[in-house]
């Protein structure tokens, strides 16, 4: 039978306290309370049973999707809206068919890490990269495609880079993708993960996927590394 001692304590009993409110970041969900408080003392008993910790062990996740290097990418259908402002569908086939192509996702339009540094990150290198074989450089995101061209009219970016919606996420989920943030209490959703890959005639030569919504490996920069 476990051996046990026993302790008298005071309990303190709360009267008021205060909660500063922290900001809390979009993909790393926690945050910090700081509470004060006076108390009065009332007696009572702890038990406290004597046994050994047991040690935990913990696994490191790995990043991986449906799609990987060497594969050939699904035939999906994504939208945009053209120069002259009319809706319009294109096939992933069509985009990538005979040409290399730099295909960066996302988690959503207008978001601080999206807006703020991946998007113009690859704006401010599309000539780079086109110097050096790229025909075409396109960003996905789940967004519908009219936020998708608002989004780009507020960046003011013009021919760089094509805005490309998958709103009912077909591209995402076929190649694994998605990323779930049902959690997040702003709305997001399922959103896609965020990736750079590169792309010859349809098929994958270089993926950079991201571990959520982190941005450490999928840069323009990272692409150019490549080339």
């Amino acid at each position: 039978m476990a051996a046990t001692t026993a302790a008298i304590f005071t309990l303190p009993k709360l009267y008021k306290s205060s909660i500063n409110p922290k900001t809390i970041s979009l993909f790393s969900p926690k945050s910090t309370l700081s509470s004060s408080f006076s108390i009065s003392s009332v007696p009572f008993k702890v038990h406290h049973s004597k046994r050994n910790a047991q040690p935990h062990s913990y696994t490191t996740p790995t990043i991986s999707a449906a799609i990987s290097v060497g594969d050939k990418l699904p035939n999906s259908t994504l939208s945009y809206f053209d120069s002259s402002d009319e809706l319009k569908t294109l096939s992933v086939s069509d985009l990538t068919s005979g040409k290399k192509v730099v295909l960066f996702a996302v988690p959503g339009a207008f978001t601080p890490t999206c807006s703020q540094k991946h998007l113009p990150g690859f704006v401010e290198k599309s000539e780079e990269l086109k110097s050096k074989g790229v025909d075409t450089i396109a960003c996905i995101s789940v967004n519908d495609a009219f936020v998708m061209k608002a989004w780009k009219e507020n960046l003011n970016i013009g021919d760089e880079v094509l805005l490309l919606s998958d709103g009912n996420l077909e591209f995402t989920k076929a190649i694994g993708c998605e990323l779930d943030l049902t959690d997040k209490p702003i709305g997001l959703g399922v959103r896609s993960r965020r990736y750079a890959m590169l792309v010859d005639d349809g098929v994958v030569k270089v993926l950079n996927l991201e571990e959520g919504g982190a941005f450490n490996v999928s840069s323009a920069e990272d692409i150019l590394k490549t080339l």
